[in-house]
């Protein structure tokens, strides 16, 4: 009996000593689209943060369409995504408790220095995709339903091209749910759909020679911040329609009561603080810089 409660007394200690070493270092899990790790800027921000508050991000690196689920499942506390319509979206049906406007920067379309769409010095991206359709060049799709493919089949609705659609059927919820994806039409020999992150499409369209839809900073951090750095060139740029908004949402509790919320819009607000934007202002890789605050002005000399 007595080294049954002795067992016992261990047991509880270890449990004690657990917890106290979890509050002391709490981990915040995040999903969030692949631009802001492949980037490098969590890189900067996340040690900051754990200076700051203590907080250590346990980081899911995917598209914003699924980083978004994930948040709609209850599998991570916080989502870093940019899709701006589909973040309203997640706070009006209430899997978000408010979305805190983080930073911006543009969408690109690159692709190799012969440019054989020609394309170089476009302002124009739907009449750029139409001219890569019209020359048969290689473009290459993230087709992982980010952010950054959102924008690109949007820019290929608009170009008043011949669109295939195909749906396919998920659970989300306990509920089917239909999905409609599109392509341009006649496109299997020069249209490639991966379903990969920013980065490996960059590589896959440097292999291929091909053209691609890209954030600025992680053509920036493939560019010029890669010890094997891809050789494709912003060909397409300044079109207004490029814009590029980043959004950051706590989970919901009253969906999800397991969810950190308290340590998420800690890590929200702690974001769009001066210190957050601070950092984010400053991120450069070569002198140029990924990604312009949203929260605050930052004052430029």
């Amino acid at each position: 009996m007595k080294s049954f409660v002795t067992a016992m007394l261990c047991v509880l200690m270890l449990f004690s000593a657990f917890s106290v070493a979890w509050a002391q270092n709490p981990v915040l899990v995040m999903s969030t689209t692949t631009s802001t790790q492949a980037s490098g800027l969590l890189d900067v921000l996340l040690p900051e943060l754990e200076k700051d508050t203590g907080i250590k991000v346990k980081v899911i690196a995917k598209g914003t369409g699924a980083a978004l689920k994930d948040g709609m499942d209850g599998n991570v506390d916080v989502v870093f995504v940019h899709a701006k319509e589909r973040e309203h979206e997640f706070v009006q049906q209430g899997y978000g408790t408010m979305r805190f406007a983080v930073m911006h920067n543009d969408f690109v379309i690159v692709g190799p220095p012969a440019d054989p769409a020609k394309i170089a010095g476009s302002k124009n991206a739907a009449d750029s995709l139409k001219k890569i359709a019209a020359s048969a060049s290689p473009f290459i799709s993230r087709g992982d339903d980010s952010g950054t493919h959102i924008m690109e089949l949007d820019l290929w609705k608009s170009t008043g091209l011949p669109m295939d659609s195909k749906v396919t059927s998920t659970t989300q919820s306990g509920k089917q749910v239909d999905k409609v994806s599109i392509s341009p039409a006649d496109a299997a020999k020069w249209y490639f759909s991966i379903g990969q992150g920013m980065g490996k499409t960059l590589i896959f369209a440097d292999e291929k020679r091909g053209y691609a839809l890209t954030d600025r900073g992680t053509y920036i951090k493939y560019k010029y911040g890669s010890d094997t750095p891809v050789d494709l060139e912003i060909l397409c740029e300044d079109d207004p329609v490029l814009h590029n908004i980043y959004g950051v949402i706590p989970v919901n509790p009253a969906k999800h009561p397991h969810v950190k919320h308290d340590l998420a819009m800690q890590f929200c607000q702690w974001l769009v603080s001066p210190k957050g934007q601070a950092l984010i202002n400053g991120y450069q890789l070569v002198g140029k810089q990924l990604f312009f605050p949203d929260a605050i002005t930052i004052q430029t000399p």
